[in-house]
């Protein structure tokens, strides 16, 4: 088969390679429908995730059928066509008891982490792929949503939504400004309605992102790279600040940007993927009662979600800015890592 495999920092290449097999009884093996490019997967073409080695297929999210199952599963059968979350979960380690998928401590070479397609293991940018854990790490997808929704459900969407939402403690009447208004900080964007705030606040270094997010459900968008950004987002919040400022983007920058502006008792929550360390001025911090969150999704709403978008209560139709054949990656991730010059959110890949 054809997968997009990955040959150290700055190097990837579409190229043949051994179709899976199941290894375990708990696999499933699933033809590839759509699947899509992750931010992450820039971060680690970037040097930024040093435990991805050469020759490992990338990818973690998509869509398809499933065509071999191992022995212990019981669930699903061959035909089934099932969204594959981003996160694996054996479902009976003590993490997976606790709801915390995240990190999972299955057998999959892991020592705690439950991201491991297109990580530790072969990802989904290919044409089949093994789904580890298949009767809690798969979602069988309903007719009423579309390969592309359903590749938003593998990762982005929970993730905004847990990581952003969830951790921020987002409630009715509170102000909240996500930094990146890219998918991560739509999907925050979106799902933040659902908790009633009174404003929602997009800010960006691209002027198209930020007036982009507010067909996402931003009230209020703000360019970063004005010399007042900051007075901006305080005259919106009667000068005291935000209750949930989220960071979606993974630099230092955009973390020292939502410290401040966040209020005294709000909370800071990271969503970004960090490849190098940033400043806490926990001697400023200390005196604020300010919560700080970070996290690996644990797509632990990820059923929820599904029903909210089967339901055309979440709309995520304009997530997808645009679309290739599978064999045309390459492209795909040229326009997805340029996305400020071709206005790209996500890319989809279809088969």
């Amino acid at each position: 088969m054809k997968a997009l495999v990955y040959h150290g920092p700055g190097q990837k290449a579409w190229e043949d390679v051994a179709n899976p097999t199941i290894q375990k009884p708990t696999d499933v093996i699933v033809r590839i429908e759509t699947t899509t490019i992750c931010g992450t997967d820039l971060h680690i073409l970037k040097g930024d995730v040093p435990a991805v080695e050469d020759g490992r297929i990338l990818g973690h999210e998509g869509v398809g059928t499933i065509t071999e199952i191992g022995s212990a599963v019981t669930s699903l059968t061959i035909g089934d066509r099932v969204i594959i979350s981003c996160i694996s979960a054996c479902g009976h380690c003590e993490y997976c008891k606790q709801g915390i998928f995240s990190h999972c401590l299955g057998e999959e070479g892991t020592s705690g982490i439950g991201w491991i397609l297109g990580h530790l293991i072969d990802g989904t940018q290919a044409e089949f792929v093994r789904v580890p854990y298949a009767e809690t790490s798969v979602y069988k997808i309903p007719d009423s949503v579309s390969p592309q929704e359903g590749t938003l459900l593998s990762d982005i969407l929970p993730t905004g939504h847990e990581i952003g939402i969830r951790y921020g403690a987002v409630k009715p009447g509170d102000v909240v400004a996500v930094i990146g208004a890219r998918p991560v900080g739509l999907a925050a964007i979106t799902t933040a309605q659902l908790y009633g705030p009174a404003r929602i606040i997009a800010i960006d270094i691209d002027r198209n992102r930020v007036e982009q997010a507010k067909l996402f459900g931003a009230t209020d968008s703000i360019v970063s790279t004005d010399d007042n950004w900051k007075d901006q987002v305080m005259a919106l919040t009667d000068g005291l600040g935000v209750d949930v400022a989220i960071e979606a983007v993974g630099i230092p920058e955009t973390f020292a940007m939502v410290l401040d502006i966040v209020r005294p008792a709000g909370h800071v929550a990271n969503a970004g993927v960090h490849g190098k360390s940033v400043n806490l001025p926990l001697d400023k911090l200390w005196i604020s009662n300010i919560t700080i969150t970070t996290g690996l999704v644990n797509t632990n709403t990820t059923g929820t979600l599904l029903k909210l978008v089967a339901q055309g209560t979440l709309p995520v139709d304009q997530f997808v800015s645009h679309s290739f054949n599978l064999q045309d990656i390459e492209k795909a991730y040229d326009t997805f890592s340029r996305a400020a010059e071709t206005n790209a959110l996500k890319v989809m890949l279809n088969a």
